[in-house]
């Protein structure tokens, strides 16, 4: 008998897991709010950058439709200002990935995988999914991932307290994509700017509906300087805003763009939410439960880049699952297991990323600073990126990052 599973929401868990389980001879349903022309026609979504861990689960299904066509991310790139010294530099390196990293424009890849997704024979539902819908797709398929990470179905889920460390936005945030941006040199990368007291920015290459772009990610503490978002009303007003916090704050950024433009008018994105993990399993008024995905339970702020990643590896962990599952039901404690084994991958991308929003503690300055003077470690934090759990516990632990990084330093004494 084949087994009939439902997913709501069609970004990057909800369509890789549905395609993955469609290329197992699974039936699948897939309820979307958009049709794949609403969503290439809309604002842009994220800003999605996914390192080789992330993208190896999209090879492994076929996935990879962009990888030649995507200006590749080589490196990671840091630099802090120095707040005492106008447009100085306090701390500045770089170093390579070990495999570039990529960013295809969602706009770009979802109405591609949706295409897939019917091509494969799943059933393609577009409609607004309530309560009321969740109900009789529960009654009629043998498991039910809710992957939609916005809206009110969300709410059925509850706030995991304990795992969520903030309870409010802790950056306002904005991307803005643009093209004609000079590259970096010698070799592409997230260009990170962390602005003590301000917030951050970073920038990388991209791929997205017209083309090769670079995608400008602002993070601004609430409250600051760069929290500057709310009167800007026009995609133009929101460029110039853009290019006014990197003349004030970065401007060696502002030099890289001279001559930038928007890629199209929605381009760009604005907002704030906060970091938030919910408990896996909701239950239904019918007594059903319904299963969380990726960041319909763990939400994180921008700052790592981790969103699409989280969602590609989440997805595969949950496929995996399903399919050791056979033909035993999916119950509320195989819920709850299947959301563990992520959680065991997901909570050092949490702790990390929380970690970034806070004001940097010693070892973390010490950390980042030695960094220039140590290949091997800029390379190691580089990295980190693609495996955050890589970066425990030395990241979190000022007696365990002090002791690495006089190990680093010495081995490249």
């Amino acid at each position: 008998m084949t087994r009939r599973i439902a997913i709501v929401g069609a970004g990057q868990s909800g369509l890789q897991t549905g395609i993955g389980l469609l290329q197992q001879g699974y039936q699948v349903t897939l309820h979307s709010n958009r049709t794949g022309e609403q969503i290439r026609a809309g604002r842009v979504m994220s800003s999605q950058c996914m390192f080789d861990r992330a993208l190896q689960t999209e090879r492994d299904l076929g996935l990879n439709f962009w990888e030649r066509d995507c200006p590749p991310v080589e490196g990671i790139g840091v630099t802090v200002p120095n707040p005492d010294k106008a447009g100085e530099k306090l701390i500045d390196w770089a170093a390579r990935l070990d495999r570039p990293a990529q960013s295809v424009d969602q706009r770009l890849k979802m109405p591609v995988w949706m295409d897939e997704f019917v091509r494969l024979g799943g059933e393609l539902v577009i409609q607004d999914v309530g309560i009321d819908e969740l109900e009789e797709l529960a009654a009629s398929h043998d498991l039910v991932l809710l992957a939609a990470g916005k809206g009110e179905i969300v709410r059925l889920f509850e706030r995991d307290a304990e795992r969520s460390q903030f309870d409010k936005p802790q950056r306002a945030l904005a991307l803005t994509y643009v093209r004609g941006m000079e590259p970096k040199q010698p070799h592409s990368r997230v260009a990170f700017n962390l602005i003590p007291g301000v917030g951050e920015y970073f920038a990388f290459p991209a791929l997205t509906v017209n083309g090769p772009c670079e995608i400008m990610v602002f993070e601004g503490i609430p409250g600051g300087p760069m929290d500057c978002w709310q009167d800007v009303s026009t995609p133009e007003q929101h460029l110039a805003r853009s290019l006014d916090i990197l003349r004030t704050y970065a401007p060696w950024e502002a030099e890289r763009c001279k001559h930038v433009e928007l890629t199209d008018d929605n381009g760009i994105l604005a907002g704030r939410f906060p970091p938030t993990v919910r408990k896996p399993v909701a239950t239904l008024p019918s007594g059903r439960k319904i299963l969380g995905i990726a960041d319909a339970l763990v939400v994180n702020d921008p700052i790592t880049g981790q969103g699409s990643n989280n969602g590609a590896k989440c997805s595969r962990i949950y496929l995996d699952s399903i399919l050791s599952r056979g033909d035993l039901p999916f119950d509320e404690a195989w819920m709850e297991s299947t959301f563990e084994t992520y959680w065991a991958y997901a909570r050092d991308v949490v702790t990390w990323t929380n970690s970034m929003l806070l004001p940097p503690p010693d070892h973390i300055l010490n950390l980042l600073g030695a960094a220039q003077h140590s290949p091997g470690l800029a390379a190691t934090i580089a990295n980190g990126f693609d495996n955050p759990p890589d970066n425990m516990p030395w990241w979190m632990d000022a007696n365990a990052c002090n002791h690495f990084v006089d190990e680093q330093l010495k081995k490249g004494a």
